[in-house]
């Protein structure tokens, strides 16, 4: 069965566009879900949630500096799920957090209290592939779209097995390393696209290291759109306010829309 995100991300593709999902830290600030909002209005897809945690392996200075401020003010994952459950967002959302959050809370219930919440995905980093069948499980049955990463270095023969348990989209790697954002978009962002489109009609997004709305119409052009973090963060972080984040986001909106 197809989820809402699968569903709003297969909606812009099938009228010809691509796709954004923009990346928001979680509990960053009283007005978080205030740029959640906003940035739905600003033209995003799906939205992104990071569940702050201590130790972000994916994650670069920015989102580690948001999420340490995040947890510093006293944020944690039910204060998250419970502002969400009372949100009224208007696109879907998905969480990204990492495995140890999941373990503890238990799969079964961490995957019913997203749902509860309103919450249709979940991405997980640092569960590869041959760990994830537990929590995917719980999540097919409570309802939530597992989405799955796919890193550069994933020879040609395990993609296939990462885009079957996908669910939502695939999420392709755009480099080696940890998020930020970067001078010009690695090649290995528009490689990866390229050979998840391959083996794959589910909707191909590309993260990491796409930090501008030109590297997001260049990735794009093989991808079906992109997942956008640390830019829409950074602006957070400079206390820009929803109206600036939104801005952000609508620039990134207006560049895919032109391409």
């Amino acid at each position: 069965m197809t989820g809402a995100v699968e569903t709003a991300l297969r909606a812009r593709i099938d009228a010809g566009g691509k796709c954004l999902v923009p990346y928001i830290t979680g509990g960053l600030g009283d007005d978080w879900l205030d740029t959640v909002r906003a940035v739905a209005a600003a033209g995003a897809d799906v939205i992104e949630i990071g569940m702050p945690f201590s130790d972000p392996v994916m994650d670069g200075p920015t989102i580690q500096e948001a999420n340490d401020r995040a947890l510093e003010a006293g944020v944690t994952p039910q204060t998250i799920l419970d502002d969400l459950r009372h949100a009224d967002i208007g696109v879907p959302t998905a969480v990204m957090t990492y495995g140890n959050i999941a373990y503890h809370m238990g799969f079964e219930r961490f995957a019913n209290s997203l749902a509860a919440a309103g919450v249709s995905g979940c991405i997980l980093p640092d569960v590869p592939l041959e760990e994830v069948g537990e929590w995917a499980s719980a999540a097919d049955e409570a309802g939530v779209e597992t989405v799955m990463l796919a890193a550069p270095t994933a020879p040609d023969e395990r993609l296939p097995l990462i885009v079957e348990r996908a669910r939502g989209f695939v999420y392709g790697v755009g480099l080696l390393g940890i998020t930020g954002v970067r001078s010009a978009l690695a090649a290995s962002a528009v490689e990866i696209a390229g050979r998840l489109k391959g083996v794959t009609d589910k909707p191909v997004l590309v993260g990491v290291g796409v930090g501008t709305p030109e590297q997001a119409v260049e990735v794009s052009q093989v991808s079906d759109g992109v997942v956008v973090g640390s830019a829409v963060v950074q602006r957070m972080l400079d206390h820009a306010g929803p109206e600036g984040v939104a801005a952000l986001v609508g620039e990134f909106r207006a560049a895919l829309d032109e391409a």
